[in-house]
């Protein structure tokens, strides 16, 4: 993806944002543009989109430009309105519209906390300090992160599921967004687990989608909170789960991606693995397939051809991908307590193959 022009993250811009207005707060004067120090030694400037000045508060607020990663808050109006705080009170973080609030034990803020992550909260609280210092504050201050449209915004992410409700999470590790790393599924993955792990759940289940979704909770019952979106990424959630177990992993995806895990890919894009049809030729032909039907998986259209062929001569190609699909899952989990088992299914969401005994 070389060539591509990186973004800034809800945090970086949030940090932008208080700087400014805590800046013109102390001086009477918003810097435009302003800029911060971010980890790894970089210091991007963000003009302002808005500012506003009244009687003991300050409000600057910046676009979000996301670069060329297809970030669903690209785009987005993130406000910071800074107003004095208790003498010796420090920095006080709230909520404004649009930025959600913890509501479910196991991310990493506690209950009822804004959901402004911990690094942007460190960013800004060094800012804050760098801001009172330069300009006679205290640097006791409280902190208002809003975003223009959050809520409707927040409905397309992981939020509603992690219990954070009524907006966005204020969100980067390192301030920049790298196009196409897609951190932000992934770190959704992992706090999904962290969620599931508090809530006590025995059982979670890593879903290539909607479908899959539908399939795990229809057969085992399993709420919302237990159901991982894994997407594209089946290594995410075996790797954390690794470190971080839950007793049972059930995965659940189309005949397509699950013949890639079964094939040893971790990572199930169709960007950045293919289907093997060789190896699912070889797996039918050691299910005893007739020889004029492996020339014909080889040159199938796609693994739901591979399989239909295989239905059509009653050859378990379902069955057989989910099994070496849950040995890849289990060679990525060796060592940890978790048992894994393996559900394939078709486009319309009926199951076409299943992994044998559960097992670790």
């Amino acid at each position: 993806m070389s060539g591509l022009r990186y973004g800034w993250t809800t945090g970086a811009c949030a940090t932008a944002a208080t700087t400014a207005a805590y800046t013109a707060l102390l001086s009477g004067e918003f810097p435009d543009p302003v800029e911060i120090t971010l980890p790894k030694d970089k210091h991007p400037s963000f003009a302002l989109a808005r500012e506003a000045l009244g009687d003991g508060w300050a409000m600057a607020a910046i676009v979000k430009d996301a670069g060329d990663d297809p970030d669903v808050t690209h785009g987005a109006l993130i406000a910071s309105t800074v107003r004095p705080g208790a003498p010796a009170s420090g920095v006080t973080f709230l909520a404004g519209p649009g930025v959600g609030t913890v509501t479910k034990p196991g991310l990493p803020l506690p209950v009822g906390e804004p959901a402004i992550n911990p690094v942007p909260r460190r960013l800004m609280t060094g800012h804050i300090a760098e801001v009172a210092a330069r300009h006679g504050g205290t640097g006791d201050v409280v902190v208002e992160i809003s975003v223009e449209g959050g809520a409707e915004l927040a409905l397309k992410t992981w939020n509603p599921r992690l219990g954070i409700l009524g907006g966005l999470s204020i969100l980067g590790t390192t301030g920049v967004v790298v196009p196409y790393s897609c951190s932000a599924w992934i770190d959704s993955i992992r706090r999904g687990i962290d969620v599931a792990r508090a809530a006590g759940h025995p059982h979670v289940a890593g879903c290539t989608g909607s479908t899959s979704e539908q399939v795990a909770s229809t057969l085992y019952g399993l709420p919302d909170d237990a159901l991982l979106d894994m997407g594209d990424f089946a290594g995410a959630v075996l790797k954390y789960l690794r470190r971080h177990p839950i007793p049972r992993l059930t995965i659940v995806g189309g005949i397509g991606k699950l013949s890639k895990l079964a094939d040893g890919h971790l990572d199930l894009h169709s960007g950045r693995s293919q289907v093997n049809l060789t190896l699912l030729a070889t797996l039918a032909a050691e299910a005893g397939a007739p020889p004029d039907l492996i020339p014909q998986i080889k040159s199938a259209n796609t693994a739901l051809h591979a399989l239909r062929l295989c239905q059509a001569a009653t050859i378990p190609l379902g069955d057989l991908v989910a099994t070496h699909a849950q040995n890849t899952a289990r060679t990525v989990l060796t060592g940890a307590p978790v048992s894994v088992d393996v559900i394939v299914i078709d486009r319309a969401g009926t199951i076409v193959g299943r992994s044998s005994a559960i097992g670790q």
